[in-house]
């Protein structure tokens, strides 16, 4: 089982008041941890707002995409889906000169984000990111890909610590709806005669470890996908953890906890303050296939969620069973 990683509070740190050089509002510049504090306080950077920043740094989010539309599909393409994107709605509309604005899974040489030689943006998910808060750092990345210049790769940076996040940038009222692809092509627009090498290589790279996957498209935050040996189903669920957990001990006590015959629950990820239930399926099972069993399984669940009976020892014994065969994904 991964290691899980403590879980705190998600906060903003507070910047003290009374700076010299700095408003009430205003945010004080990142500079070196032994150099002076730009307040103007008299001590270090890091003895002074430089704490806020290490906090801020370390601090972990638990449900960084809560609030935002599609949560569950964020989760997913975070952690599950090899080759997806998205196109996002922000609250102020596109900038000058912008056209669109794009969530990739992946991008070229694990880029943080693009703006491509027409202005449009590519936003990368799949990325290591410097502090606890992954919406805060996919937010910083996004305005400063918003504002360079076109047919240039953006890359890493700290955000600042009170910096804005995702759910600050994008409109809450629009639809987030995921496109799964096949591979990667989709780095490389159909106006350009041909890929540098290096985004040729990188593609070359990514298509040959891409898992086959398919989105569900009669339940939310399903994925259907292929491995050599069995095909799998990962659904993201958004429901509380621990009535989870016992609507699908009631499910698998009574034996109605798989998709059909061949199939099977397995265990489930724990991802960015969701569960992912998994489902071990036949080869000869394809997403097709799963779209009534996944949709009858829903009914059941459902049902299941809705009861607060205690649970019966064959049904503590089944959630038992389930809670040891979880695995943080982050």
């Amino acid at each position: 089982m991964a290691k899980k990683r403590p879980q705190t509070k998600a906060t903003k740190p507070q910047l003290r008041n009374g700076a010299r050089t700095a408003g009430v509002d205003e945010p004080v510049p990142v500079v070196g941890a032994r150099e002076p504090c730009p307040c103007g306080s008299g001590r270090r950077y890091k003895a002074c707002h430089g704490r806020a920043a290490s906090h801020a740094v370390t601090e972990l989010v638990q449900r960084p995409f809560e609030g935002l539309p599609g949560e569950c599909d964020w989760v997913a393409l975070r952690e599950l889906v090899p080759a997806a994107t998205v196109e996002l709605t922000l609250k102020s509309g596109l900038p000058e000169g912008v056209p669109s604005v794009t969530l990739a899974t992946v991008l070229p040489m694990a880029w943080p984000a693009l703006r491509r030689d027409d202005g449009s943006v590519l936003l990368g998910l799949q990325n290591d990111t410097p502090s606890g808060d992954l919406s805060r750092d996919l937010a910083g990345t996004l305005q400063r890909a918003l504002t360079a210049e076109p047919g240039t790769p953006v890359t890493a940076a700290t955000a600042p610590a009170e910096g804005v996040r995702l759910q600050d940038l994008l409109d809450p009222d629009a639809a987030f709806e995921p496109t799964v692809h096949s591979g990667f092509e989709f780095w490389v627009p159909a106006s350009a005669e041909q890929a540098s090498p290096e985004v040729a290589a990188s593609l070359e790279r990514a298509n040959a470890a891409a898992i086959p996957t398919v989105k569900l498209s009669g339940v939310d935050a399903a994925y259907w996908c292929e491995t050599p040996d069995k095909n799998h189903l990962r659904w993201v669920m958004p429901h509380p953890e621990e009535q989870l957990l016992d609507a699908l001990a009631r499910l698998h006590a009574a034996g109605t906890s798989s998709l059909g015959e061949g199939t099977r629950l397995v265990g489930s990820f724990r991802a960015h303050g969701l569960m992912v239930p998994v489902w071990d399926l036949p080869t000869t099972m394809g997403a097709e296939e799963c779209e009534k069993p996944a949709a009858e399984f829903a009914e059941r669940l459902s049902t299941a969620l809705e009861s607060d009976t205690p649970l019966t020892a064959e049904e503590r014994r089944s959630r038992g069973g389930l809670t040891n065969r979880q695995v943080t994904l982050s």
